[in-house]
């Protein structure tokens, strides 16, 4: 897995500005990192609360599979209703290497609730929804959730995740996924017996063995989401 994830240069500053400034945004895009041919399928990657540099390095993983990761500020996207995470999918479209069509999220914590809550909505936009132990403790019509589900979700948590007054337990995360497949939905959900919140490479409470098998499977996801055009 650590073979796949080979650094790319970023693109960031004044193509980012152009397509937030365009777009009205509530959110900005901080960095863009093209994939290696050039041009590639659209992931928007939605940062937990420790800022978007902190997922700098998994983004350009992401690039590295041949998609244009495009990367924001999840902390900044919450409590905007969805305006902040529309926003960013509309400016990931706009994006120089980017290529047209529906675009994935990948969101983690804080960005991964609101890409979770909110992009599953959007089947015009959005053709599937990735998270690493989002919050999920603001999800309280859990029913309601579900029945709003468009597209496919792939969840990943971990089982000793007690962060932020424990919005992103796997507990919480097992309740939705419960619903989800009740309801015919497409909803995989996978925990880590061993994992903290934030087992992200490079994060706080890095796991190497959760967050290398949750990044296989984002790979195998993005595939099935994202086909080569």
């Amino acid at each position: 897995m650590i073979s796949l994830r080979r650094f790319f240069p970023v693109l960031a500053g004044a193509a980012a500005l152009a397509a937030c400034v365009s777009a009205s945004s509530v959110v900005c895009a901080q960095q863009e990192f093209p994939p290696p041919q050039g041009k590639g399928r659209v992931v928007v990657v939605a940062s937990g609360l420790s800022g978007p540099s902190h997922y700098a390095k998994v983004a350009q993983d992401i690039a590295a599979l041949g998609y244009d990761a495009v990367l924001f500020d999840g902390s900044a996207m919450e409590h905007t209703h969805g305006e902040a995470v529309h926003s960013a999918i509309l400016q990931a479209q706009g994006m120089p290497h980017a290529l047209p069509g529906k675009v994935a999220l990948v969101g983690f914590s804080a960005g991964g609730g609101e890409s979770l809550y909110y992009a599953t909505q959007w089947p015009d936009l959005v053709t599937g929804v990735i998270v690493w132990y989002p919050a999920t403790s603001f999800i309280k019509n859990v029913p309601g959730f579900v029945d709003r589900l468009q597209m496919p979700v792939l969840m990943f948590a971990g089982e000793k995740d007690h962060y932020r007054d424990n919005c992103c337990t796997a507990d919480n995360a097992r309740a939705i996924a419960a619903a989800a497949k009740a309801a015919g939905k497409p909803f995989e959900l996978y925990t880590y017996p061993k994992a903290e919140h934030d087992f992200v490479r490079d994060g706080q409470h890095y796991n190497a063995e959760a967050d290398s098998d949750a990044f296989q499977k984002t790979a195998d996801e993005l595939k099935q989401l994202l086909p080569s055009q």
